[in-house]
């Protein structure tokens, strides 16, 4: 099961930052703005990422 999580998870993660960079670029927000923007959204999608391995290896 981890073989193929963590390649998911990186492809996940990527993709959301990804979609992050395109939106701060067209909302032209500032570099300290938009740092907040990525930390926030890469924590949640770490917390949701573990959750779910938890959920699907332990439950």
């Amino acid at each position: 099961m981890l073989l193929f999580y963590v390649p998911f998870a990186i492809f996940v993660l990527w993709a959301f930052n990804s979609m992050t960079q395109k939106f701060c670029t067209k909302s032209e927000m500032s570099s300290e703005k938009s740092s907040r923007v990525y930390r926030t959204i890469n924590v949640s999608m770490l917390i949701l990422l573990i959750s779910s391995y938890y959920e699907v290896n332990y439950l």
